[in-house]
């Protein structure tokens, strides 16, 4: 509904604005942060192999498959970068969300989009050089700072934010997952309606790569979970970490790394739609078929 408004109607969302985007992320982060318990630690050195199984998962096949796409499908320079972009980003808060829906591993999904959120520090920048260097210039020390930045400093405050103040935190821990679905959609929002004629003009292009990438983190996902013979409570948790990106993120960076690329954030933002679309029929029929 946001994707068709912000393209109709691009007045509704061109208000928010490209600095706003950086701050936006850095709330969802805040808000993140202010939910995660001292168990959602623990958790990871009580299962590490199965964290780590995860969390390979997803740097190691949606980076490579949204590269792969990228060079198969022939896509323009700018829209290739933007996919790369996005598929080497950490899980997203929606993915736990989705997981939830779809009666699988909740605990499991917070940990894998804990400790990739924490390593994409380091991988998205290693991983944008290492995929799209060739397309363009990349600066991976300011990718760097920027999730320093957005990521890791308000996630940080989140979680001291819930040591020294945990029944305040508590409080705001109900309604922020309503505010991260809130600044993701203006952020989704906006990115379209400023990109709204790049993405028309090269929609089949562009919806083709971005719903190929999700279909096929989803697929491998579940796959790598039927490899190394997880139950299938625990294929359905890799699927959608691995399906789901933090678009945000993705959006965020490429307005502030990529400006001069006008078609770079696009990939992300309808990234953004389509793994939320996927991963809702997904859990739909998940749930049913427990």
């Amino acid at each position: 509904m946001v994707g068709v408004l912000a393209l109709v109607e691009p007045s509704c969302f061109m208000w928010f604005g490209k600095d706003a985007i950086g701050w936006g992320l850095g709330i969802i982060m805040l808000g993140m942060g202010m939910t995660l318990e001292p168990r959602d630690f623990i958790r990871v050195w009580r299962e590490p192999k199965l964290v780590g199984l995860g969390v390979f998962s997803q740097f190691l096949i949606m980076p490579a498959w949204g590269a792969g796409l990228a060079w198969v499908l022939q896509l323009p320079a700018e829209m290739a970068v933007g996919l790369i972009l996005v598929s080497s980003c950490p899980g997203g808060t929606a993915s736990n969300v989705v997981v939830f829906l779809a009666k699988a591993n909740v605990a499991l999904s917070v940990s894998l989009t804990l400790v990739s959120t924490i390593l994409a520090i380091f991988l998205t920048p290693w991983l944008m050089n290492l995929y799209a260097g060739h397309y363009v210039p990349v600066d991976s020390w300011g990718l760097l700072k920027s999730i320093l930045l957005v990521v890791l400093l308000p996630l940080l405050f989140g979680l001291l934010g819930r040591k020294l103040f945990k029944k305040s935190a508590n409080q705001v821990s109900k309604v922020s997952p309503f505010i991260s679905v809130l600044f993701i959609l203006l952020i989704v929002g906006y990115v379209l309606a400023a990109k709204r004629n790049i993405i028309l003009e090269h929609w089949y292009t562009l919806l083709i790569g971005v719903v190929l990438l999700h279909i096929g983190g989803f697929f491998l996902g579940f796959m790598i979970g039927i490899l190394f013979k997880r139950d299938p409570i625990d294929c359905r948790t890799f699927s959608i970490e691995v399906g789901m990106q933090n678009s945000g993120l993705g959006m965020a960076l490429a307005s502030k790394h990529f400006s001069h690329l006008p078609m770079v954030p696009a990939p992300c933002a309808l990234s953004a739609v389509i793994h939320c679309l996927i991963g809702s029929v997904l859990a739909t029929w998940w749930s049913r078929n427990k």
